[in-house]
């Protein structure tokens, strides 16, 4: 096998540090999405509403968001072996801590140390992958990434599922913890220092003011609910709007920014940001979307929607190594073009086509979404970590990952306010047509979605020499 230098000089498998770090960061990206089919199972035992439970998952993402900004500080301040340790060590504390928890409070605290885990994981795996593999190699590598991302949000309902059939719910939390621990073990011998330092102090203000996404998340999150306090939400997104306009303005004023948004001066780097957030919207508006048409529409149980998934999940999987490597062979602007194209046909033929749909061509579009969301969400990272210098990687990624994860939830936002919204107005007219024209609605409103993204792939310039 190829044999790596780290910074001491000293060589290392360059594979089995790959390996270890995907499987490390699949692991926990399962634990994002992992927990929505065990929702009812969680409102029994601890006897909370759903409403409640909600916040298992939305927390969770408003953690994340907070700490993404944070990794590229720890990549120059934290030698890379030291850092990956601890965030696995943080997550399995975090996990166990669940796995025990006796009330709902300490489950949440427990998540809380997950999603903080996750959220420094995510940005730093992606910058460390980059930074080691030369530019022209960088599409198949990172296309092996991409199982990571998208596999892990499609696989986690369907890995949950299956295990929550044979176990309780604590279970799920079993195998997570069995499997950190394992990768725990193997990252002492196999993760090495390959990261070159830049000391710096931590810019406070900065950390505290970024908090002012969670508050703009938590808004989105709450459009659409009938008992919102509005007069409080409008007050809570005018100050977390004030926070992040501050946070941006001193990134460009202190001399070691926490997030350096010079990145966003490059126009691919923009157009790249932008791309990999149409096609996470599409991915996970799909695996939230589609099991509840299964249940709704179709009347499949929750069991045999996790399990409809399944198709989708596995083109994902299967595709993303190769479209890396095909971004590599025929470019990045042709490469995301053809996933933009596979992502606004799916969401044009469910549009066009009234009615009910079957459940083989539901699988057959969830499919065709999902492989073009290969296509596009890892050689859009590639594309735009090739547009700047590699000093600014670590950030260019954190932007990339943090921008992509607040335009997700807003999709989902969006699509859950578009479906009860439309579903409501057509109440009339009889249940099972208002569904239809919930879900109709939605398609409509992710097709405008997925064909502003397609021209985002038609205005990319291929190349770092363009880029510039």
């Amino acid at each position: 096998m190829e044999k790596s230098v780290d910074l001491q000089g000293k060589p290392y498998n360059h594979l089995a540090f790959i390996w270890t770090l995907l499987a490390g960061t699949f692991t926990m990206s399962i634990s994002q999405s992992s927990l929505s089919t065990a929702y009812p199972t969680l409102m029994r035992y601890f006897n909370v509403p759903a409403s409640t439970i909600q916040w298992l998952t939305t927390g969770f993402m408003l953690v994340m968001v907070v700490m993404m900004p944070i990794s590229p500080w720890m990549l120059n301040n934290v030698r890379f072996p030291v850092m990956f340790v601890s965030v696995l060590a943080l997550f399995d504390i975090g996990t166990f801590i669940i796995y025990l928890a006796p009330s709902f409070g300490l489950m949440m605290l427990g998540r809380v140390m997950e999603a903080m885990a996750v959220g420094i994981m995510f940005p730093s795996y992606q910058t460390v992958m980059l930074r080691i593999t030369p530019e022209d190699q960088r599409g198949a590598v990172m296309g092996m990434a991409g199982l990571v991302m998208g596999s892990a949000l499609a696989v986690g309902p369907i890995i949950s599922g299956i295990v929550l059939r044979y176990t309780t719910w604590q279970g799920l939390f079993v195998v997570f913890m069995v499997v950190i621990t394992v990768v725990f073990v193997i990252a002492l011998k196999t993760i090495k220092d390959v990261m070159p330092q830049a000391t710096s102090h931590l810019d406070y203000w900065s950390v505290l003011s970024s908090i002012g996404f969670i508050g703009i998340l938590y808004v989105v999150n709450q459009i659409g609910k009938v008992n919102a306090n509005w007069g409080l939400m409008l007050g809570l997104l005018i100050a977390s709007v004030l926070a992040v306009t501050f946070f941006v303005w001193r990134q460009f004023h202190v001399e070691t920014p926490l997030l350096d948004l010079r990145v966003l001066k490059t126009f691919n780097f923009d157009l790249a940001v932008l791309l990999t957030g149409a096609s996470y919207i599409a991915l996970i508006v799909v695996t939230i979307i589609f099991p509840l048409y299964y249940q709704e529409v179709l009347g499949l149980s929750p069991f045999a929607s996790g399990m409809a998934l399944v198709p989708g999940a596995i083109v994902l999987s299967l595709l993303n190594p190769l479209t890396g490597k095909l971004a590599d062979r025929i470019g990045f602007k042709a490469t995301m073009l053809t996933g933009m194209s596979m992502i606004v046909i799916g969401w044009l033929w469910l549009s066009l086509v009234g009615g009910r749909q079957s459940l083989l061509a539901m699988v057959l579009t969830a499919a065709l979404i999902e492989g073009g969301n290969a296509f596009v969400m890892m050689p859009a990272v590639t594309l735009g970590a090739n547009s700047l210098p590699d000093n600014l990687i670590s950030h260019g990624t954190a932007v990339i990952t943090t921008v992509r994860q607040i335009l997700g939830s807003t999709g989902v936002a969006v699509a859950t306010l578009v479906l009860a919204m439309v579903t409501s107005n057509h109440a009339k007219v009889g249940s099972a047509t208002a569904t239809l024209a919930g879900y109709r609605a939605v398609f409509l409103t992710f097709l405008g979605v997925a064909i502003v993204g397609w021209i985002f792939a038609v205005m990319l310039r291929d190349g770092r020499a363009s880029a510039k």
